[in-house]
């Protein structure tokens, strides 16, 4: 079963943040500003990609949508450091309604869109074990009884770490959270529509 990971990075979408801006341009300058790209990408270095480097089933994807206004010299740096892991495809997309466009891209990825698929979310600052995607294939194996008579199915892996790294390390905890982004997937039998 193919799995496609989707990864918004300082994509400026319209809608879809925590934090509101007042124009797609203010936005912009948020997300492209310099100190905060350089935390972005320290974060996506040293916590998003090495698990997903060290996967234990490497038969995934995952798709990196930037915006096509991010700076030439950070696509470089995020090209870079991508480099190494095949399963990485960098997206360039204009800024577009967030939901709609996440739809679009992952539907495009899918290479039988009748055949079912699994997908999860993976933000630039968050880390998986490195056997998410063989235990989130496998959890779906186990679990055919509730695919024959459903369209999708959300797994969520409820019990993880949280960490926070600092000048004297990391420390981390363990938490059981529901519904938390990096600790879930999900399972589409059918092509995701776009909202109306």
């Amino acid at each position: 079963m193919q799995v496609i990971g989707l990864c918004r990075f300082s994509y400026p979408a319209i809608g879809g943040f925590q934090v509101e801006h007042d124009s797609l341009e203010d936005r912009i300058a948020f997300l492209y500003g310099e100190a905060r790209l350089e935390e972005r990408f320290r974060l996506m270095e040293t916590i998003a990609l090495p698990c997903l480097r060290e996967q234990t089933d490497q038969d995934f994807e995952l798709i990196i949508v930037i915006g096509d206004s991010l700076p030439a010299h950070h696509v470089a740096r995020l090209r870079d450091l991508c480099a190494d892991i095949e399963q990485i495809r960098i997206h360039v997309e204009p800024p577009r309604k967030q939901r709609e466009v996440m739809k679009e891209i992952l539907n495009a990825a899918r290479r039988d869109p009748k055949a079912p698929c699994l997908q999860f979310r993976h933000d630039d600052d968050d880390a998986v074990s490195v056997d998410f995607v063989e235990r989130l294939r496998q959890t779906i194996d186990d679990c055919q009884g509730l695919l024959r008579n459903n369209r999708t199915m959300a797994v969520d892996f409820n019990r993880g770490y949280v960490a926070e790294l600092g000048p004297e390390g990391i420390a981390a905890t363990e938490i059981h959270r529901p519904y938390y982004v990096p600790l879930w997937g999900c399972m589409c039998r059918v092509t995701a529509r776009s909202p109306s």
